[in-house]
């Protein structure tokens, strides 16, 4: 299927076809499947003007790679829409809140951590391009839609990116379990990108240095350490609600 890409589970296409309907080109179903979440998504591809073609699970898990389909699988186009960071940073209205992940190497937790960019109106994940996840159909699963409503960014130079936008007056925050600053006690009022390193390693030495301060979660329990996207919720969140307490009401 050259040129074209896989993404499977109700979530993930109903969102493709609310999102970006154009790019699919076929819709597998399980033919067995008669419930009320099929009978919605064949009602959706209707308004779409796209076909549904049942198949044996058997066929959809060989299209999907896995038995975890849900009994649905779409044929997209390959071709990913390309973000200018530059141009979406030039276009808000607002402090920027962006999520920058440093070599997260598990899609599940690309696709939670989208999912929860989504929850907190982040507005854009980026992460480098060689030795990171990228959008697959896990991470389009994972994400519950989020893969097709948050802007993700792969850029080829992390140092650089972090950089530039600190000279856009974005503070950049990064986190650590042996940080100075604790997540409780610190403002995130102002524009911000977070940054979180890969599950095995945690930040790069460079960009580490890149960060202006750096933050850990303050715990009181015996876990020494969290999964990435629990952090990169509680983060979120933080920001989130200090950001409705400075807003006007």
């Amino acid at each position: 299927m050259s040129g074209n890409r896989i993404i499977f589970g109700f979530h993930a296409i109903t969102s493709r076809l609310k999102q970006s309907p154009e790019t699919i080109k076929e819709i597998y179903m399980d033919a067995a499947r008669h419930d009320q979440r099929a009978r919605d998504l064949m009602q959706l591809t209707q308004h779409q003007k796209k076909q549904i073609i049942g198949c044996p699970a058997a066929k959809l898990d060989s299209l999907a790679g896995c038995d975890r389909h849900q009994g649905v699988v779409a044929v997209i186009d390959a071709v990913q829409r390309m973000i200018d960071l530059d141009d979406l940073l030039d276009n808000l209205t607002e402090p920027a809140r962006l999520l920058i992940l440093d070599g997260v190497q598990d899609p599940h937790n690309l696709g939670a951590c989208l999912r929860i960019a989504d929850a907190f109106s982040i507005h854009a994940v980026i992460a480098p391009k060689d030795r990171a996840a990228g959008l697959n159909a896990t991470v389009h699963k994972v994400s519950s839609g989020a893969a097709d409503t948050v802007p993700f960014i792969a850029v080829t130079n992390l140092s650089r990116t972090l950089k530039d936008l600190k000279q856009r007056g974005i503070w950049i925050i990064g986190t650590a379990g042996d940080a100075q600053h604790t997540l409780d006690n610190f403002d995130i009022t102002e524009p911000v990108a977070w940054v979180f390193g890969s599950e095995e390693k945690g930040l790069r030495r460079l960009t580490r240095e890149n960060c202006d301060f750096m933050v850990r979660i303050p715990m009181s329990g015996q876990v020494e350490s969290l999964n990435i996207s629990v952090s990169v919720g509680i983060c979120l969140f933080e920001t989130h609600r200090q950001r409705m307490l400075r807003s006007p009401s």
